[in-house]
């Protein structure tokens, strides 16, 4: 009766059908390997709840989907058409959120094809690998907190070439002018600085000395934004 229920309508006796415990065992691994390959992805990083719940998730997806189509070249070409769609229709991500998705994807595919042990494997070497990178970039990226965006407002009459090189070498380690514009119907220019600061309280004495070459006139500290949507 039980193997009766989870037959296919369309199987036929040369169909092999696979075991109701074969398919909880393998979906089971594949819930414990999404949150784990979550929680190693995602460490120490900004990310979206849906970003984490799909990971965590996605493994199960997959290895329930390869399942059903082990052996079916056809089922299976139309599946990957699916994943196709699904990818193009959703939000550009970066490039880490991506290889994320393809990582969990991977972890769902080899538990689906029935191969745990590789399964647990391939979860442990790529989580592992990523909280590495992600180490190594938070220490090749420990700048990032001192990262700032600087717009200055001058009169029109200001050679802005050069006039705030002089601040900006004493209060940050680089500096790059990135835009200049016109604002208030011409009678303004508005530049815009990326930098990155040498000292966090060192920021209100920056805008001070800044302050006394533009006039007095607007002046803008941020920090830095990628602007990379998330998915």
């Amino acid at each position: 009766m039980l193997e009766t229920i989870f037959r296919g309508i369309f199987d036929t006796a040369l169909t092999d059908t696979i075991a109701p415990g074969d398919f909880l065992l393998c979906v089971g691994v594949a819930l414990v390997l999404g949150p784990l390959l979550c929680a190693m992805t995602l460490w120490h990083s900004h990310y979206s709840r849906s970003l984490a719940v799909t990971l965590a998730i996605l493994p199960a997806v997959v290895c329930v989907v390869i399942m059903m189509v082990n052996g079916n070249v056809g089922t299976g070409v139309a599946v990957a058409g699916a994943f196709n769609l699904v990818r193009f229709r959703s939000a550009p991500g970066s490039a880490r959120e991506i290889g994320a998705i393809f990582v969990a994807m991977g972890a769902g595919l080899i538990v689906g094809m029935g191969y745990l042990g590789y399964g647990v494997l391939f979860t442990l070497v790529l989580g592992g690998a990523t909280l590495l990178y992600n180490a190594l970039s938070l220490r090749i990226k420990g700048g990032d907190a001192l990262a700032r965006t600087l717009h200055i407002t001058i009169p029109e009459d200001l050679d802005y070439a050069g006039v705030f090189d002089p601040i900006l070498a004493q209060y940050a380690r680089q500096y790059t002018l990135t835009q200049v514009k016109t604002t208030n119907m011409g009678s303004l220019f508005k530049l815009t600085y990326d930098l990155t600061l040498k000292a966090s309280d060192q920021e209100k004495t920056l805008m001070d000395q800044l302050r006394l070459r533009n006039g007095n006139l607007e002046i803008s500290l941020c920090h830095q934004e990628n602007g990379v949507p998330s998915l």
